[in-house]
C-alpha cells in the first residue's frame, strides 16, 4: 500500500487529504470534512480530469474568442487539447455555448464559446 497527500478543491475548505492506494485502487481517504472530499480524492488519484479554458482565433478580428471544454477531460490530454484549440480559427458570428470544436482530441467532449462574437470587425 502507498499513501498520497492531496489538497481537496471540492469546496472552499481546502482539506488536506491522505489517500491510501492499494494496487492502483483507492482503499481509504482520510481528512475530508465533507463528502465531496472523498469523491474528489478518488477521482484525482484514479483518473484525474480538468476543465480547459483557452482562446481561439477569429477570422477578421485581432481579438480572440474565449472558449472552454464543455466538461472535464483527462488530465493527460490537456496539452494536446490546447494545441488543437490553438490551431482552430472560427468564422463569426459565434454565440455563447456554440460548439467550436467537436470531440476535442477524441475525448467525447466539445469545446464551446464563452462569449459572443457578432462580426469579424474589431470594435
Amino acid at each position: 500500500m502507498t499513501e498520497r497527500g492531496i489538497t481537496c478543491i471540492g469546496c472552499p475548505m481546502g482539506c488536506r487529504l491522505r489517500v491510501t492506494l492499494n494496487g492502483g485502487e483507492v482503499a481509504a481517504v482520510d481528512g475530508a470534512t465533507c463528502n465531496r472530499g472523498a469523491v474528489y480524492a478518488r477521482q484525482e488519484c484514479i483518473c484525474p480530469t480538468r476543465m480547459v479554458t483557452s482562446l481561439v482565433r477569429v477570422r477578421g478580428r485581432r481579438a480572440p474568442l474565449s472558449v472552454k471544454t464543455a466538461a472535464p477531460i483527462p488530465k493527460e490530454k490537456m496539452l494536446v487539447c490546447v494545441e488543437e484549440i490553438h490551431r482552430a480559427c472560427v468564422e463569426p458570428p459565434v454565440r455563447i455555448g456554440d460548439v467550436v470544436i467537436r470531440n476535442v482530441c477524441g475525448t467525447g467532449v466539445d469545446v464551446v464559446a464563452t462569449m459572443d462574437v457578432v462580426t469579424g470587425q474589431d470594435c
